[in-house]
């Protein structure tokens, strides 16, 4: 069984900066990818950044140059660096993760709680 937990979430003020973290544990053999969502109230889920194995990203246009993801594939672990926040990113961060979970190829692909980021002064 694998389960992935965010953390990281909070208040800051508009052009403040947060760091969240999404760690995936269990019966882990590979590191497939993780990527961060979001949905703010009233609005659809939509994909701000995502990391593969070997290290691609590709980032909402919405996020580029502000917003920074990273592995730590020895610790199933994604960080997602949000400098420059504004209002807008104000949201709901889900992580969902794609692991491998033995040695013939199988996947578990899931999700975690999500974590509340608010930009406000």
């Amino acid at each position: 069984q694998v389960q992935v937990v965010e953390s990281g979430g909070g208040l800051v003020q508009p052009g403040g900066s947060l760091r969240l973290s999404c760690a995936a544990s269990g019966s882990i053999t590979r590191f497939n990818y993780m990527d961060w969502y979001r949905q703010a109230p009233g609005k659809e889920r939509e994909l701000v950044a995502g990391i593969t194995s070997s290290g691609t990203t590709n980032y909402a246009d919405s996020v580029k140059g502000r917003f920074t993801i990273s592995r730590d594939i020895a610790k199933n672990t994604v960080h997602l660096q949000m400098n420059s926040l504004k209002p807008e990113d104000t949201a709901v961060y889900q992580c969902n993760a794609e692991m491998g979970i033995d040695w013939e190829g199988s996947t578990w692909n899931g999700w975690g709680q999500g974590t509340q980021v608010t930009v406000s002064s």
